[in-house]
């Protein structure tokens, strides 16, 4: 764990973080045996560098001394030798080609005019000196004030030869170190995410009209005397899909997937669709949502409010008993929402209570079963991990903690959605009359087969098969058919986590790859527009096929292929981020939980295991924390990798994937989100 400098080592500037000044490499000649990459750093605790280049499947070490002050995150020029089998690629950085624009979370020590920023992340082992010049005050931004043990943002902007340490300035002012607004805000800004709108922002959308007009009515499907209902979780706020459904003379149904018409409000290049794009997504935090929409918008003129007219971009699908999809209809719709349901009042229905629009709930149910039966049937892969859910009082103080895992209810609603995502791709792909369109699509690629292999060898360590993956398909069942091996074993968290990375990372792209995960050759994202940009790109490219298809001709002009590369691409990039944020504030909160329970002993399961530690999980909240194995005093253990098992050098002693072990929960760390258990030892003579 980091250890943090006291006040006093701060001032020291003969010794920052026990180090002396960083010495930069006088060298940077490149021999034959040397090739120049560009890459992103990645930095450890100990300040070891380790570049991420592009085009290279593995990383390249960088010696502390050999970063020419180079950072996490940022991009370098790095001479690295030539790849040698088995061996680990080294290099040097040659020059930094743009410092990360990803601030640093930390605390203010002011000592006088002498300003340090104590940075709190495992990834930056050097603290941040903040400049004060010509009388300069610390600043106030967001009506707080930067002083003494301030949290604050900092973004680094030299590091000058003969310094010690960075130089940096202040970007946000976040509060006091601890309270919950504060450390949320600090995720959000260490992952340069807002937490609020700018005012002209708000204003934009709070001067959007609510009136839908006849001339607007006149314009659309009115579906407003159809059943109509949505389903969402019981605290959301923003309901941007709905269902309707309606059964036909001839045998059939007719069902209706309304996903509210964000573009009729939101035109391109107005000041909240510009928010829109750099947003790009909402965010989803622990404790609050970050929406991608202002309120006005997200929550109330977007929102499919029940027993209100709402205006909808909707596909209608004709269907047969067997989920057969005879017709389908795209274009714009105006609803009335006759019900708001939650999952948990759809699921009891589900499993035989009573409540409104039972029948029709029952219907849709049985047909998303089958939809879900074919498409498993097709090669999908059926991953169902549960999430971890952290409940929170009012204060935002962590008082529960449970796993999340999917029923019917919510495959109801998946399957509809997926079926009018992938129905859109199609039409735009195959019908609407265009070779290769400008479109947007959602795809995922096939597997890696070197991380196929490892997942091959790890799963065989424990006695499991993963079969053949000569081809796509054959791929897809192998996959399956191991995930339902290891359901409920003691390795099938690590196994599922291990065939997770074997994936590739599904994405926004022009080019249409197919969906390898869903087994669909097309596949967009259609149904989320208040939260998520690329579904109103996708909502306005249709409404161009859509005008021309149904007027009979063709477009005069076909959108433009590579601006829309790259907005798939930075949306991409800001859904991962907006991941990783959400990620860090469960891991938070998580942390937050077990600070009471130090010195606590738990029931555990071992879930994970490396060169340095023992994962844990406890019961019964399935909360993970590390055991040390340098921590062990009891013997000297080492990681087998190839049999995957911990293994002690003079007791004998084995840990493997599974095993049942008793701790004790030793600290939990806000700074560095970390839960650190310790084993309690039981004199088992071992395996």
């Amino acid at each position: 764990m980091k250890k943090k400098n006291s006040k006093k080592k701060v001032l020291d500037k003969k010794n920052t973080r026990g180090r002396g000044p960083v010495r930069f490499s006088s060298k940077g000649r490149q021999s034959k045996s040397q090739e120049e990459l560009k890459g992103v750093v990645s930095l450890t605790r100990d300040g070891l560098g380790f570049v991420v280049a592009e085009g290279q499947e593995d990383d390249i070490f960088v010696k502390p001394s050999h970063l020419r002050g180079a950072l996490n995150g940022d991009t370098v020029k790095v001479v690295a030798s030539k790849k040698k089998t088995g061996a680990r690629r080294e290099g040097e950085v040659v020059r930094i080609v743009e410092r990360s624009a990803k601030p640093h979370i930390g605390v203010l020590v002011v000592r006088g005019r002498q300003v340090w920023a104590i940075v709190e992340s495992a990834r930056m082992p050097y603290d941040i000196r903040i400049p004060l010049e010509n009388g300069e005050e610390l600043p106030t931004i967001g009506g707080i004030k930067a002083q003494n043990g301030t949290k604050v943002a900092v973004l680094v902007t030299d590091w000058p030869r003969k310094s010690l340490e960075p130089i940096g300035k202040i970007v946000d002012v976040l509060g006091k170190p601890g309270e919950n607004n504060t450390e949320m805000h600090a995720i959000l800004a260490e992952y340069g995410l807002p937490y609020r709108f700018e005012p002209e922002v708000e204003e934009a959308a709070n001067k959007i009209s609510d009136k839908i007009t006849e001339a607007d009515i006149a314009r659309r499907k009115d579906y407003r005397k159809v059943t109509t209902f949505t389903i969402d979780p019981a605290d959301a706020k923003d309901f941007d899909d709905a269902l309707s459904f309606l059964k036909l003379d001839n045998g059939n149904y007719e069902v209706g997937v309304h996903i509210a018409d964000v573009t009729h409000y939101v035109r391109p290049g107005d000041t909240v669709d510009k928010e829109a794009y750099n947003r790009a997504t909402s965010v989803y935090l622990v404790d609050r949502t970050i929406p991608m929409l202002p309120e006005n918008l997200s929550n109330k003129l977007c929102s499919l409010r029940p027993h209100e007219d709402k205006l909808c971009f909707s596909a209608i699908f004709e269907m047969t008993a067997e989920a057969v999809v005879k017709e389908v209809w795209f274009g714009r719709t105006v609803i009335n929402s006759d019900e708001r349901f939650d999952y948990e009042q759809v699921q009891a229905m589900i499993e035989g209570g009573d409540g409104p629009l039972k029948d029709e709930i029952m219907t849709l149910h049985g047909l998303a079963q089958i939809l879900r039966k074919n498409r498993f049937a097709k090669g999908a892969i059926n991953f169902e991990r549960p999430e971890m859910k952290v409940e929170i009082d009012e204060a935002g103080r962590p008082v529960n903690v449970y796993q999340k895992i999917s029923k019917e209810s919510n495959f109801l609603i998946e399957e509809f959605m997926l079926l009018a995502n992938r129905n859109v791709a199609e039409f735009v792909a195959k019908k609407a009359g265009y070779k290769d369109p400008t479109f947007v699509y959602r795809i995922h690629e096939a597997p890696n087969a070197d991380k196929l292999g490892s997942l091959r060898s790890f799963a065989g360590n424990f006695g499991y098969k993963l079969g053949p993956t000569e081809s796509t398909k054959q791929t897809a069942k192998s996959l399956n058919a191991l995930l339902g091996q290891v359901k409920g074993s003691a390795a099938a968290n690590a196994i599922e986590m291990l065939a997770l990375r074997a994936m590739a990372r599904a994405c926004y792209s022009t080019d249409n790859v197919g969906h390898y995960g869903l087994a669909f050759p097309f596949y967009t994202h259609f149904t989320s527009p208040i939260r998520r940009y690329p579904d109103m790109m996708v909502h306005r490219l249709l409404t161009k096929y859509l005008e021309a298809f149904y007027s009979g001709r063709k477009l005069d002009q076909m959108p433009d292929k590579g601006t829309y590369q790259v907005w798939c691409e930075y949306t991409s990039a800001r859904e991962q981020v907006a991941a990783d944020a959400e990620r860090a504030s469960t891991k938070y909160k998580l942390t937050e939980f077990m600070q009471d329970k130090i010195g606590q002993e738990f029931d555990g399961t071992i879930s994970g295991l490396t060169d340095w530690g023992m994962y844990v999980e406890i019961e019964p909240s399935k909360v993970e924390g590390m055991v040390s194995l340098k921590a062990i005093s009891e013997d000297y253990f080492t990681f087998d990798e190839e049999k995957y098992r911990t293994v002690g050098k003079h007791t004998g002693r084995v840990f493997t994937l599974g095993d049942k072990v008793r701790v004790r929960v030793l600290r939990a760390s806000l700074e560095q989100k970390q839960i650190d258990y310790e084993l309690i030892w039981d004199d088992k003579s071992g395996k």
